[in-house]
């Protein structure tokens, strides 16, 4: 299957959703292990209402939507996204999952990460961006703070899951406080370009 690098790290790149996709996707999204930590175990996804989804996420304006790609075996991983974008204040709210478990905890997901608050802070010219998160999500929240987000806030007992109720921890990113460029890798690459043809003219 055919996916598009919009950004590429070491590992893993990130491509528009590809909506044929949508039983892998609809499997993850059924699968309590997965979704309990994502706040959407009390939801239901039909192959076909996946389907949709996944198409609406490659042909809608509201929001950035990508599949987490493998590079080695050029499989979908998971999926990432920018929520409620707002280009007045330059902010937006931050999401992932890594579906395959055969990737979890090795990296995949910080990689991912990384790459997508770099379309947020370098392309899209946002200035904050948060992220909530379950407090039992430890593995989540090392990742989070490997890649230089703050916790900012609580929401006590945000979320209800078998007969508990648990915190909701709300974590932000000043562009500011952001290091790890692959788009300013490119950008320097060609402005070293340019000069090296100036040079050559002269």
């Amino acid at each position: 299957m055919k996916y598009l690098k919009k950004l590429t790290g070491e590992r893993v790149f990130l491509s528009p959703h590809n909506p044929e996709d949508y039983e892998r996707f609809a499997e993850w999204v059924n699968d309590p292990e997965i979704c309990i930590s994502m706040n959407i175990l009390p939801q239901i996804y039909s192959m076909e209402k996946e389907r949709e989804i996944l198409q609406k996420f490659s042909s809608t304006d509201k929001g950035y939507h990508f599949a987490i790609i493998d590079k080695e075996t050029g499989k979908p991983i998971g999926g990432t996204a920018l929520l409620d974008v707002d280009h007045i204040h330059r902010k937006a709210t931050f999401g992932i999952f890594i579906g395959d478990r055969n990737y979890w905890n090795g990296g995949f997901g910080t990689e991912a990460t990384k790459l997508v608050l770099d379309f947020g802070f370098n392309i899209l010219n946002l200035i904050n961006i948060d992220l909530h998160v379950i407090a039992f999500n430890a593995r989540a929240i090392r990742c989070y703070e490997k890649c230089g987000f703050k916790q900012v806030g609580i929401r006590r007992q945000g979320y209800f899951v078998a007969g508990q109720y648990h915190d909701e921890l709300i974590f932000d990113l000043l562009a500011e406080d952001f290091k790890d460029s692959y788009i300013k890798t490119i950008l320097d690459k060609a402005l070293a370009d340019d000069h090296k043809s100036k040079l050559s003219i002269i």
